[in-house]
């Protein structure tokens, strides 16, 4: 059946409503490269400590389970593809899902085009060729495409703000952490990288409006039907003020052009209304947005449930970026491989207690920028929900379910090296600490396309395993 967000009473009694949301990181620019299983690592610290804390699915109860199902039907409503409303028989206005056709369109088109890839990309004071195709401009901090806005023009970047506390950790960490960076060039001081966006880039979206931005629709979820399907971990039921994690990466398969892969965290607040606020930071895999298929480092945000407000990277004016060193947008390397070397990135997303502005953190302790607190409704307050996990989209282009692989395209079960996973999970209270999760509810939609599989240790505290591989002969 055709789902519509009126037929979903349940959404408005949830405390905060799982969706798209973000995590932000604590780090240096830098993936991690971790030694061992969690398993492994906690026995070989056990002069440190006898006690391990022994893996457990986690905490639900079923009302719990029905209001995160509710939420994930209605993500499937109000999540990725891109779009923002343009005006009803716009030229700019094609059909979701098809790509401009230049030779069926005027020359007027191809001008607007050139128009907006004037005003999105801004001047640079150098350029970097990345390996993987990307041009990568390092634009002047005070001419970046954020102080576009009405309320931050004039304005210079802010300090930055004060650390949770308990965020202090240790780890060994990998030389190359995004592919750019590979020929040894970096932006200078005062500016910041920027993936320049290309006319091909805009002509694989539907529309100039509709490109860097989700697309809210209905969709069906039934067997003839595409939609989102989830893996995830979500608390909810209190104020939370920032979350954190360490995301494995790797570069799954996505068999459709329309699809993606991500692995993320998401902060959430308000309902499935118009009022949804969301911030969400990890990486994705979307060929539709990068024309590859790359995992690389994105955020998002929205105000009003990816209606009109609000865009991927810095495809629109609203995060302020305040370091040289992170190119959001941009490939990240090395990755994880098949009973290989694995890697992970941190994220941290935190609301700074001094100004009320949401900082996003990358690595080991690299701060990424912020977004300021007035782009927001709910969020200007407090997060209701805090989400951790993955997200696939399923065309079902081919009619059946789709190949396109979550995490490492492995289910859980199989572990560390094969499954991809998310450790350390922690949120943010009032008094600006970072705390383990409490509460914990778990679900995966479809179990036999994607899983999961939650524990807790001394090393890697709150993590999860999730994945796999979409079509199998248990899910058809």
């Amino acid at each position: 059946m055709d789902l519509k967000t009126d037929s979903l009473p349940l959404a408005k009694r949830t405390t905060g409503q799982p969706c798209p949301s973000c995590q932000i990181t604590t780090g240096q620019p830098q993936c991690i490269q971790t030694q061992g299983n969690p398993t492994q690592q906690t026995k070989s610290r056990r002069k440190h400590s006898s006690h391990m804390a022994s893996s457990s699915s986690c905490p639900s109860s079923s009302a719990a389970v029905s209001t995160f199902v509710v939420f994930l039907t209605l993500a499937s409503v109000l999540s990725p593809s891109f779009s923002a409303h343009a005006p009803t028989g716009s030229a700019h206005d094609l059909p979701v899902n098809q790509t401009f056709q230049p030779g069926k369109h005027s020359q007027g088109l191809k001008g607007r085009i050139n128009a907006y890839l004037r005003k999105i990309n801004k001047p640079a004071v150098k350029t970097i060729q990345s390996p993987d195709g990307d041009l990568i401009d390092c634009v002047l901090t005070y001419l970046q495409p954020a102080f576009d806005h009405p309320e931050l023009k004039g304005q210079k970047p802010l300090d930055p703000p004060e650390r949770p506390r308990g965020n202090e950790s240790v780890e060994a960490t990998a030389h190359a952490f995004q592919l750019w960076t590979d020929s040894g060039e970096s932006c200078p001081e005062g500016t910041i990288p920027v993936r320049r966006t290309t006319e091909k880039d805009i002509l694989r979206a539907s529309s100039i409006q509709r490109f860097g931005r989700k697309i809210r629709r209905n969709v069906r979820r039934d067997s003839t039907g595409a939609g989102h399907e989830h893996a995830v971990v979500f608390v909810n039921g209190q104020q939370y003020f920032g979350a954190k994690a360490s995301i494995n990466v790797w570069s799954p398969s996505v068999t459709d052009t329309y699809e993606f892969s991500l692995s993320q965290v998401w902060v959430i607040s308000g309902s499935f209304g118009n009022d949804l606020n969301t911030i969400e930071a990890g990486w994705q895999v979307s060929p539709l947005l990068y024309g590859d298929k790359y995992p690389r480092f994105f955020t998002y945000w929205t105000t009003d449930a990816y209606q009109a407000t609000g865009c991927y990277n810095l495809l629109c004016s609203g995060f302020v970026q305040t370091n040289n060193k992170i190119a959001i947008g941009a490939a990240i390397s090395p990755r994880s491989s098949y009973n290989g070397k694995q890697f992970d990135i941190g994220v941290m997303v935190w609301k700074d207690p001094k100004h009320g502005h949401w900082w996003l953190e990358f690595g080991s302790g690299l701060l990424v920028g912020y977004w300021p607190a007035f782009l927001f409704s709910h969020l200007r307050s407090h997060a209701d929900m805090v989400q951790f996990g993955g997200e696939i989209v399923n065309t079902r282009s081919t009619g059946f379910h789709t190949s396109t692989q979550m995490g490492s395209g492995h289910f859980a079960e199989e572990g560390f090296g094969k499954a991809s996973y998310f450790r350390n999970l922690q949120v943010v209270d009032w008094d600006n600490n970072l705390l383990p999760l409490s509460n914990l509810h778990i679900v995966a939609d479809h179990p036999n396309c994607y899983d999961i599989k939650q524990g807790r240790n001394n090393v890697w505290g709150t993590y999860f395993y999730y994945g796999g591989p979409g079509r199998n002969v248990r899910c058809p």
